[in-house]
């Protein structure tokens, strides 16, 4: 069985849904398990919705007529019949969502999060699994929450790999072509959860693992993997073969194409990870597996905006040592924090992070009881792999740096 995985830039509009049907006539889709994101950037427009539901009510029915007029939108210009059952699903997810919002009692901002956000997985996957049928590809659309169980971290739920496995083979029958959602789950008790942004390629590598796929496909906008950024870079070029490795430490860097749990249950089973483009489907683009580090060789650019440095020191200029960086880490694992990069002299400790909860300020409040603290915000941080003195020349070129950090493949440096 082969596993693919369509974000939401293929499905973003009509067009996009016809082009799925497009790209599987191109390719053998026999024996396949097909994941789908939101369309779009409806993510952050369910996410939009559930900040209202809490701070802004009044604006609620803006937020949901947004959402509702786009799918429609795309429904209407898909499906001739409008008695097609299409219209009745998606009015029934729409149904429960408001039914949801009346009823809910809890304060949680992260459970009620998850259960708003996972709708807009819900309604996409029923239109293109529809829309399949019609184009004469059967399918049988597949509720991932019953398949993939986690613990009950809302917004960053934690997989159940024993349970979620034994659910996966219980649930999926190899011959049958399935249609299901990326991103979300669910926990014991049947409530959704989620496993953070970006993670619908997360959840085609979970599928792929405990069905010991022959491979995975993700399927792009670009030609593959490219050795940097085409939004940031001006050249930029194919990564024909990954290793495993060399995939996960770019992931773990922050390389977009590629999120980074996805890759390491599949190098556990040795299923091969390829990432193509839905514009191109025929081309090669690019493949990870066991093998050569990098094809071709040549520096790999990654770049993360929108960060922030903190520069943390003693009140009293005492040395910051060990049990100093335990108290603080605790702190950005209580508030959340993603830590990308540390260093640490004898009185300060210097630190890149990511806010993705907008905790900060309570970070920084609790920080500034017990040290003197230092933050810039808007900060990029910049990795290349494999450098060459002149790309660290480039980057520092006209920035300010605040860290800079090598070892022998990777530099880092912070820049404002």
């Amino acid at each position: 069985m082969k596993v693919f995985k369509f974000g939401g830039a293929s499905v973003k509009d009509a067009e996009g849904v016809k082009n799925i049907v497009k790209v599987l006539n191109d390719v053998d889709y026999q024996d396949l398990l097909i994941v789908v994101s939101a369309m779009g950037k409806m993510t952050n427009a369910f996410e939009k919705i559930a900040d209202a539901y809490f701070y802004k009510k009044e604006e609620l029915p803006v937020f949901i007529k947004v959402v509702r007029d786009y799918h429609y939108d795309i429904v209407n210009e898909l499906f001739e019949n409008k008695e097609h059952d299409v219209y009745s699903e998606i009015q029934n997810l729409f149904i429960g969502l408001t039914g949801f919002m009346i009823q809910n009692k809890s304060t949680d901002f992260n459970f009620v999060y998850d259960q708003i956000v996972s709708v807009a997985e819900l309604i996409s996957t029923k239109i293109v699994s529809f829309y399949l049928n019609i184009s004469a590809i059967e399918n049988t659309w597949l509720d991932v929450r019953e398949c993939i169980k986690t613990n009950s971290d809302f917004r960053d739920a934690k997989v159940d790999w024993k349970l979620t496995e034994k659910s996966i083979v219980t649930k999926v029958n190899p011959q049958i072509l399935y249609i299901t959602q990326g991103f979300i789950a669910a926990n014991e008790h049947g409530n959704t959860t989620t496993l953070g942004r970006e993670g619908s390629d997360y959840s085609a590598g979970i599928f792929a693992y405990c069905l010991n796929a022959d491979s995975l496909t993700i399927w792009k906008d670009v030609e593959g993997v490219l050795n940097a950024d085409p939004r940031y870079f001006n050249e930029t070029q194919l990564l024909e073969q990954i290793s495993y490795t060399e995939a996960i430490e770019l992931a773990f860097y922050g390389a977009s194409v590629i999120h980074p749990k996805t890759l390491q249950p599949l190098q556990n089973k040795g299923i091969p990870l390829l990432v193509k483009s839905f514009l191109n489907p025929k081309k090669k683009g690019t493949h990870v597996s066991d093998g050569k580090r990098l094809v071709p060789e040549t520096p790999c650019f990654i770049v993360k905006k929108n960060q922030l440095f903190l520069s943390i020191s003693a009140l009293d200029f005492s040395f910051v040592v060990e049990h100093n960086i335990s108290e603080i880490f605790n702190l950005f694992h209580r508030y959340k924090m993603k830590v990308n990069l540390i260093q640490n002299s004898a009185i300060s400790f210097s630190i890149c992070l990511e806010d993705n909860f907008n905790l900060i300020k309570n970070l920084l409040a609790e920080l500034s009881n017990t040290y003197k603290v230092v933050c810039f915000a808007n900060v990029s941080l910049f990795t290349v792999r494999h450098f060459q003195n002149k790309d660290i020349e480039e980057l520092e070129k006209n920035n300010k740096v605040l860290l800079k950090q090598l070892t022998q493949e990777t530099v880092q440096i912070v820049v404002q």
